[in-house]
């Protein structure tokens, strides 16, 4: 096997079109790299070009050894998966599967050896080799789509957002079978999405991207509790993290009549950017005389827990601040005042400006 590494990679189509800036990383044999963002923010193009489907206006794009910065897609031993599957209509599931081995004149014993192989794996009975894909559903399109790439045995696999065609319940499921299947490869793996539940629970690293930037690149449960700016804060989590710019005085945030103390090592601001999750927000006891109060306006009942949109009260601004709060959802908590705190290891600060993380959370 071998590494996959990107170096000052960039793609620019005009002066005001570079969907790709500078982008340098690497995975490793084994590793599971997803590039997480918006639309927009660069991260199919940056599968397109580790493809050698666009071809880069500047940087190097390594796979062990071998500079494949100009090489043409069928020589860099690469296999791709597409967000439409991009199967043949008029073939079989089998020759489906067969093909890329056929372009590279595989003889047909080992083709018939890394099928027979890859259709176990897959779970693609006989009946299902024989059927062509548009008499297949969704979920073995998809099982096909994966056999093409992995019969290949390449050096590297490519999916661009290959779940967001499929439904909600066989998503959930078709992404279970890619965490079980690639945890068996060593490989590595670049996979695209803009979904962050798929992000976080397929791979070992992942790159959040906005603008063609990298904005943080490491392991998910580090980017939920290390969030390197604003925007990965809010990007990463569901529900979104509640952000609210606030006043300093000393070295004190200030909310309303509570004074929450900023980290060591953080130069005194006129204002800063207050982060919480709101499954951080905790209900204040009633001995807890620094507590926030607000009113709820709204619940939504997510099963297990309820989200709750809530008014801070006592805030002079026009406009009230809200905070959203996970609780318990076997209260009924609508229309009623609540008093409840922010952890303060549980709070994240930002800068105003810049959006970057300010001190540090152990």
């Amino acid at each position: 096997m071998a590494k996959l590494e990107l170096k000052n990679l960039n793609k620019t189509y005009d002066r005001k079109t570079i969907p790709v800036k500078d982008i340098s990383l690497s995975v490793e044999d084994g590793e599971f790299l997803t590039l997480l963002g918006p639309s927009g923010c660069g991260k199919s193009t940056t599968l397109r070009l580790i493809a050698g489907l666009e071809e880069a206006s500047r940087g190097k794009i390594f796979i062990g050894d071998r500079d494949v910065t100009a090489l043409k897609p069928g020589d860099r031993n690469i296999s791709m998966v597409f967000q439409s599957y991009a199967l043949y209509p008029h073939m079989t599931v089998y020759d489906n599967i067969a093909s890329p081995l056929k372009l590279r004149k595989t003889p047909p014993d080992e083709i018939q050896r890394r099928i027979a192989e890859v259709s176990r794996f897959l779970d693609l009975s006989a009946e299902l080799m024989g059927k062509k894909p548009g008499q297949l559903s969704g979920g073995q399109r998809q099982r096909v789509a994966l056999g093409r790439a992995l019969v290949r045995q390449p050096d590297v696999f490519l999916l661009d957002e290959p779940l967001s065609n499929l439904d909600a319940l066989l998503r959930e499921r078709v992404r279970a079978e890619i965490k079980q299947l690639f945890e068996k490869q060593s490989a590595p793996v670049v996979y695209v999405t803009h979904d962050q539940v798929e992000a976080m629970t397929l791979s070992t690293k992942v790159a959040v991207l906005y603008q063609g930037n990298v904005q943080q690149l490491d392991p998910p449960s580090r980017l939920y509790t290390h969030p390197a700016n604003q925007f990965v804060a809010g990007f990463v989590g569901s529900p979104q993290m509640n952000f609210l710019t606030l006043p300093c005085q000393g070295r004190s945030a200030v909310l309303g009549e509570v004074k929450i103390s900023l980290p060591d090592g953080v130069a005194t601001p006129r204002q800063v950017v207050l982060g919480i999750r709101p499954e951080d927000v905790r209900l204040a006891q009633p001995e807890n005389e620094t507590a926030l109060v607000g009113k709820v306006f709204l619940v939504e009942n997510l099963g297990m827990q309820n989200l709750l949109s809530v008014r801070l009260a006592g805030d002079d601004l026009a406009e009230p601040r809200t905070l959203r709060i996970l609780l318990d959802a076997q209260r009924d908590w609508g229309g009623e005042d609540i008093r409840f705190i922010l952890p303060t290891q549980s709070i994240h600060w930002f800068d105003v400006e810049t959006g970057d993380r300010l001190g540090l959370r152990t």
